[in-house]
């Protein structure tokens, strides 16, 4: 019998992971081809050298309370490398002047008036206060947007300044394009579970109080893990190579410019699915071409050692400041590894969904503008020692409201399909944890069917 041969179509996180574990279910004489259209492996983790030192300017961290990550890192030897936040707390810039973030909310969804006092209005925090003896319509079997389900039951401001920069952190989008059920698992759960307010259900959806780090990153960058990957996984990968062409032939697949091969994994934005398997599989091409994404935009910046930076961990913007920045990491408070450089070090974010004219800016241009917003911000205006510009062009798919259904119906589509997997942030979370859940299941998949 001849060696599986399988191709990986992209060399993000999803697809290194899933090359690695392809590795050890079908061992060291299958031939794993990973295919990857940028001149560089890792997708949206990049990890740069700035100011003689490592930074990242694509995801920087990993929800430590999730075991992925970790277990990860412990399998490939690198457990030395997680590192936690010092406990600064972040800001929000509301209304022209900064804030503490509030506290007692679910991704900015206040469980009471108490939450969001100081940043809403009294009309608005007497809304708030009013909302549990407002009857309730929540369908069980449908969705709707963040903005829908806040905005009609506490109002507008809570939607602009408390909720929309938390999702816009996390999804570079804005509470109008994010679906209660995939961006707030918990709180459609508890709705479904029959909350008979919005702010009881957030109550029952706040995570118990703990000691335990939210959040980790690696001290020397996840460059340090995808380097590790490609050792382990050992693909035969190709840089700067567009994949196409796939079809079914005899029991095998086609794939330009590979050949054929027994299984695929595509591991690559909403947008190149719906490409690669318009011929193939069209319904599920049809599914993944309604799968949005947006694009945006990272500045780091190294300022002098002495800036004067707040002591906060970030600087989350509400919608409407006059602002282009929708947020700004203040890594070197945030990270203490990060606070031992002899430099300061900041990032500042660009880009919503519906909004990537910054990315046709020049780098000089998104400097300046960047330093500009930070100053508005904090006062800093030191000039900074080095400056790096990451663009993401369709960085981040955009969970709208029945992203759960279509991605259920996707997964339909190809469950009896041959040979053929789907990975990535597009399906159960944008975040590198669900990431590297989902290149795991998708290469356990395709190695058991192959087995037969």
């Amino acid at each position: 019998m001849t060696d599986p041969v399988v191709a990986v179509v992209g060399g993000g996180i999803s697809g290194l992971v899933a090359a690695y574990r392809l590795r050890g279910a079908l061992g060291p004489d299958a031939r794993i081809v990973v295919l990857e259209r940028s001149p560089r492996l890792g997708g949206k983790l990049h990890t740069v050298d700035l100011a003689n030192g490592p930074v990242d300017v694509g995801a920087e961290a990993f929800i430590a309370r999730r075991p992925e990550v970790p277990a990860l890192l412990d399998e490939l030897g690198l457990s030395d490398q997680i590192v936690h936040p010092s406990g600064a707390r972040p800001l929000l810039y509301a209304g022209g002047r900064l804030r503490p973030l509030p506290a007692g909310t679910l991704m900015g969804i206040p469980a009471d008036a108490r939450s969001v006092e100081g940043l809403v209005d009294d009309e608005t925090l007497q809304r708030i206060s009013d909302e549990p003896g407002v009857p309730l319509n929540w369908d069980r079997t449908g969705d709707m947007s963040v903005a829908a389900l806040v905005g009609s039951r506490f109002g507008e401001q809570v939607v602009r300044r408390s909720v929309d920069p938390l999702l816009g952190g996390v999804y570079s989008g804005l509470s109008d394009t994010a679906g209660v059920r995939a961006t707030v698992p918990a709180l459609a759960a508890a709705l479904d579970a029959g909350a008979t307010s919005l702010t009881a259900a957030v109550a029952a959806a706040l995570p118990a109080p703990s000691h335990t780090p939210v959040f980790g990153t690696l001290r020397d960058g996840y460059g340090v893990l995808l380097a590790a990957l490609e050792r382990a996984a050992a693909p035969e990968i190709h840089l700067e190579t567009t994949a196409g062409g796939l079809r079914r032939s005899n029991g095998r697949w086609s794939l330009d410019p590979v050949g054929e091969v027994d299984g695929v994994v595509l591991a690559v934005p909403a947008t190149e699915v719906a490409a690669l398997l318009a011929e193939a599989v069209p319904t599920a091409a049809d599914l993944a071409a309604e799968i949005p994404l947006a694009s945006s935009v990272v500045v780091a910046l190294a300022l002098p050692g002495g800036s004067a930076l707040p002591q906060n961990s970030g600087i989350l913007v509400a919608t409407g400041e006059e602002l282009a920045a929708k947020a700004f990491t203040l890594s070197s408070r945030k990270w203490p590894h990060l606070a031992q450089r002899d430099v300061a070090l900041a990032r500042a974010s660009f880009g919503r969904y519906g909004d990537d004219a910054l990315l046709s800016a020049s780098d000089e241009q998104l400097v300046t503008l960047a330093r500009a917003d930070l100053a508005a911000v904090t006062g800093v205006e030191d000039e900074p020692v080095a400056s790096y510009v990451q663009r993401w062009h369709g960085g981040l798919p955009q969970y709208r409201s029945g992203h759960n259904d279509v991605v259920g119906a996707l997964d339909a589509a190809v469950a009896d399909v041959d040979g053929l997997e789907i990975a990535g942030a597009m399906l159960h979370g944008v975040g590198v944890p669900a990431c590297v859940a989902s290149g795991t299941t998708a290469a356990a998949r395709l190695a058991a069917r192959m087995a037969g």
